[in-house]
């Protein structure tokens, strides 16, 4: 096939989950591990983003969600994991996913930028605005606002965020040994910032970030999500729920690409890394039997915790469906959960031609499906690039293993750096600067 040499960029999504802790096909618990909490020690991540490192990805996202939940969960904060993997590597991004919901702007904008310090400029903030009700409530609060003003306020959050790290003039730090003086005041501006829902009065007490701010990272593909990561964000992560769908990829992109220049950003300033979970063997047949281990045929037990799941993404009662029949008539914008997620799992339905079993049994997160030998996967990754326009993959698995990153990163990646599609090499020490190489 043709190739282009218009390199694409590589990411993963991943969580500080104990990774080893697992459903077989039957719905059941299984655990891979020696030690129920040994994954709590941050060291199956810090391996991880050191594999990833050698294979020159531009960042791995912690996920994070910060309620106990109705079914309890166990999960690591993704922040005191940033420095310890970024001393671990040498340019992989660390992205931590932070709520505007529950963390003063403040406080999150002086973390990040210590955080940036001490990591050598390479960290980024996942914005999330949480809808979990049960969240609000650990927090004090009584249950979160209506989907529109969760942006209404991360909008405003964040710009605050960002005039506090723009802050200090990058030569602020002037160490006057007749003075006695180690910052100029007159280059350090004393913000006084209210708007509706925030207000702010002084500055930070740390200097202009590495890589002049983190990088922000956004996942909404919402109406309001669209126009929120085109304002502010610099990379934007993106999955069409099994569409396998190179036009439904394109139709995002190019609609983001417009509304950013609509508020006079280029379209380039953003990398839009669409997810997938690649599934690579030395043959087409054991790819396959990959695949189908990864994607049985559900049981109706497992379907009703598909939807049980679903709904609670999208914050609706799916309890009482028919399973054999099509879903309802849905108004997504209506939802107070994730739009955009619920709503590739609806959009499955195709209008009502598919039953909620096909649905459920078709959907998952990747936005390709993508099987084969790494030469076959790596067809697949190049021809979709070349039909969408970029900007790159980010890659996911559950359950994750330490056999399938080698699987990427020994297998794949190098046959993507064979053809020119990746990095080989960091060229620059700083994420973002990474990030906009190309």
């Amino acid at each position: 096939m043709t190739m282009t040499k218009k390199k694409f960029h590589l990411a993963w999504f991943t969580n500080a989950i104990p990774h080893g802790w697992r459903l077989d096909g039957k719905g059941a618990a299984t655990w891979s591990g020696n030690d129920t909490t040994r994954w709590m020690t941050g060291e199956f991540l810090i391996d991880m983003a050191r594999s990833l490192d050698r294979a020159c990805f531009d960042y791995i996202m912690l996920e994070d969600h910060v309620a106990f939940g109705e079914h309890g969960s166990a999960r690591l904060d993704p922040v005191p994991l940033m420095p310890l993997m970024a001393s671990a590597t040498k340019g992989l991004g660390c992205v931590a996913t932070m709520s505007t919901s529950f963390y003063p702007p403040f406080m999150l904008a002086r973390t990040l930028a210590s955080l940036d310090h001490v990591t050598g400029g390479r960290v980024g903030w996942n914005i999330v605005t949480t809808s979990e009700h049960e969240a609000a409530q650990a927090f004090g609060q009584d249950q979160q606002p209506p989907h529109a003003e969760r942006y209404e306020r991360a909008a405003e959050y964040t710009q605050l965020v960002r005039e506090l790290w723009d802050g200090w003039q990058p030569d602020a730090i002037v160490m006057n040994e007749e003075t006695g003086k180690y910052v100029d005041p007159d280059k350090v501006k004393i913000l006084d910032f209210e708007g509706k829902f925030y207000k702010c009065k002084g500055a930070l007490n740390i200097a202009r970030s590495p890589q002049e701010r983190p990088v922000i990272c956004q996942a909404g593909t919402s109406e309001r999500g669209r126009d929120f990561s085109a304002k502010y964000a610099d990379t934007i992560l993106v999955s069409t729920g099994g569409a396998d769908s190179y036009a439904a990829m394109k139709e995002i992109r190019d609609d983001i690409r417009a509304r950013a220049e609509s508020f006079g950003r280029s379209g380039d300033e953003i990398k839009i890394l669409y997810m997938v979970t690649p599934l690579v063997a030395d043959t087409l047949e054991e790819a396959e039997i990959m695949r189908q281990r990864r994607q049985p045929i559900l049981t109706d037990e497992q379907i009703r915790k598909r939807l049980e799941g679903m709904g609670h993404i999208g914050m609706i009662d799916l309890s009482g469906l028919d399973i054999d029949k099509p879903l309802p008539v849905i108004d997504i914008t209506k939802l107070e959960g994730h739009q955009a997620t619920f709503g590739n799992f609806y959009n499955l339905g195709l209008n009502g031609k598919r039953t909620v079993r096909e649905i459920c049994n078709m959907h998952n997160f990747s936005s390709l499906d993508l099987y084969g030998t790494a030469a076959m996967v790596a067809d697949r990754m190049e021809e979709a690039m070349d039909a969408v326009g970029g900007d790159g993959f980010l890659i996911q698995c559950r359950p994750l293993t330490r056999r399938y990153i080698t699987e990427i990163t020994d297998g794949l990646v190098p046959e993507l750096q064979k053809r020119g599609l990746v990095r080989t090499e960091y060229k620059y020490k700083h994420f973002r600067d990474n990030l906009m190489e190309f």
